[in-house]
């Protein structure tokens, strides 16, 4: 199949070159590099030794990716370099890797969109599949083998793959094949007025179980969807069903009992001009599906066929990102902890003043938004079978209430004011069992200014505070950026914990330089340890100190 391909993209573009000379070569490089310091002052206690650099003080990912188009068909190679290791917090599969990572060769036209090698793929909102990449999340999930698009119509399409996941530099154990069809009735009724779509979907993963004949060789998830809108209301609705499969934890089989699985998630909004809602259900039971079994559960996010991320706001700021919330999809059956999903919801309103209001006058703008995420109530039998209730009264997790204010003072100052309050099970914002008695309760005040002057300078500071009486308590934070055009920018920023057992300082200074599609930047200081998430996916990354290098090149 590779040699296939690689023969493949070399014809297509040589045959291209050849008659005139066309086409259009685009791609990128990225580089992340550390150079890891000793530190004694990151410790809580005068027993911690703080942060000890490893053997491999010096970490780097790279990535270059070249792709060519010419007419109908593009082609594309990814290469990728670990060396000598990777950052920290990644996945150690990728330590000291160095080669092509993925590859692909794509025909598309008007009906037909047809791609070979590696690819990226979603149905529906991803709760059954979704292949893609994250670089700062060490997460990339493509698929090599085929998809084939089809659009019967210009209201009716139809998506088929079939391949196996990528695994660092190797490939899942499961194979994968799926099917997702799509239908619009208002483009197939022709009228502009009715905004209806349907889906489907089907994804299946083969996996040979060896000598255990007891458990499955394939287990399928089915799914269905659809999404309306009707003035300034819109919706959706999707369902899934997984087949049963046996429980996978720390890469050990638990035992041959198999258990199915269901996701549910509605959305529901209202828009018109300076107001908006937006509210989301969701629950998950059993809902975690790997493209290798015995991967459920790794704490790098490595071979996930599906994406649940967290519904709750993504925060901006270093002390709103403290007590953050990764989804609990998981069925766990241990004796210590026995839980089966998660359910809850999340709501966001948005609001504009008019300008001829009061406060209009100084473009305000107010956010506001609510989350809460609980587990389901489950009663478990000693053969490890469970009954649970659709929702029920199950442990708390998490809840996340918050305000922003923003406001346009004049052509040279704007501000932004942000409180929160987070209510978080100590489970799961800093890892190890649920439902325990150590709830943290944190409020959160955040206020941002910033003043721009002629020549395209700018000045943005942030002041921060956090208060609770658990965990670490209390925490102050401020950032100082000063922005010398739009190229060249430096900043220091200090989060201080101080109200713990000790006091410790997580400061950083560093800036960035952009000229055309070139991007460098560098900062020195410390890397507080815990979650870090992206788009509500969240990894854990150790605290560490040491100086951080970035460039990024588009072309």
């Amino acid at each position: 199949m590779k040699k296939l391909l690689w023969c493949a993209t070399f014809l297509v573009c040589t045959c291209v070159w050849s008659q005139d000379e066309k086409g259009t070569f685009f791609g990128g490089f990225e580089s992340n590099s550390q150079w890891l310091l000793d530190d004694d002052g990151l410790k809580e206690l005068d027993t911690d030794p703080g942060f000890v650099a490893p053997e491999d003080q010096f970490r780097s990912n790279n990535y270059f990716q070249l792709n060519y188009n010419y007419g109908k068909f593009t082609a594309g190679v990814q290469y990728e370099s670990y060396l000598p290791s990777a950052l920290l917090g990644y996945s150690p599969d990728f330590d000291g890797g160095n080669g092509i990572a993925t590859y692909y060769l794509n025909y598309k036209d008007e009906s037909v969109d047809i791609t070979g090698g590696y690819f990226y793929e979603q149905f529906g909102n991803g709760l059954i599949l979704r292949s893609w990449e994250d670089r700062q999340l060490g997460i990339n999930t493509a698929i090599r083998g085929v998809r084939v698009n089809y659009a019967f119509l210009p209201s009716l399409d139809v998506t088929a793959i079939y391949g196996q996941q990528r695994n660092a530099f190797e490939l899942s154990e499961g194979v994968l094949t799926g099917l997702d069809a799509n239908f619009d009735v208002g483009m197939a009724s022709g009228l502009e007025s009715v905004d209806l779509r349907f889906g489907l979907s089907y994804v299946n993963r083969y996996q040979d179980r060896g000598t255990n004949e007891e458990i499955p060789s394939n287990v399928a998830a089915y799914g269905a969807r659809i999404d309306w809108g009707v003035g300034n209301f819109y919706g959706g609705f999707e369902g899934i069903i997984k087949g049963e499969d046996a429980i996978v934890n720390e890469g050990a089989l638990i035992s041959n009992r198999l258990y199915d699985g269901t996701a549910l998630q509605v959305n529901l909004g209202y828009s018109q001009k300076g107001l908006g809602i937006n509210a989301s259900f969701r629950r998950l039971e059993n809902f975690s599906f790997y493209a290798d079994r015995f991967a459920e559960g790794n704490q790098f996010n490595q071979q996930l066929i599906n994406y649940v991320p967290a519904l709750t706001k993504q925060q901006d700021y270093m002390l709103t990102n403290i007590y953050v919330y990764s989804s609990q999809a998981r069925l766990l059956t241990d004796d210590l902890e026995q839980r089966a999903g998660e359910v809850g919801a999340q709501t966001d309103v948005y609001f504009t003043f008019p300008k001829e209001s009061a406060l209009g006058k100084v473009g305000t703008k107010i956010a506001a938004n609510f989350s809460y995420w609980g587990g389901l109530e489950t009663t478990f039998d000693e053969d490890l079978s469970y009954d649970v209730k659709f929702i029920g009264k199950g442990n708390n997790y998490f809840r996340d209430v918050n305000f922003e204010i923003k406001n346009h003072w004049s052509k040279t100052f704007n501000s932004v004011l942000t409180f929160q309050n987070v209510l978080a099970d100590k489970g799961v914002v800093l890892g190890g069992p649920l439902g325990g008695p150590d709830d943290i309760e944190a409020n959160v005040v955040v206020g941002e200014g910033t003043v721009t002057f002629d020549g395209g300078k700018s000045l943005r500071i942030v002041g921060q505070h956090l208060w609770t009486h658990k965990d670490r308590k209390n925490w102050a934070g401020g950032v100082v950026e000063y922005s010398f055009n739009s190229r060249l920018a430096l900043y220091a920023a200090d989060a201080w914990n101080y109200g713990g057992d000790g006091e410790i300082h997580y400061y950083n200074l560093g800036g960035s330089y952009t000229k055309g599609r070139t991007r460098f930047g560098m900062n020195y200081g410390r890397q507080r340890g815990g979650l870090i998430c992206v788009g509500g996916v969240c990894r854990f990354v150790p605290e560490s100190s040491g100086l951080t290098l970035n460039l990024a090149v588009n072309f």
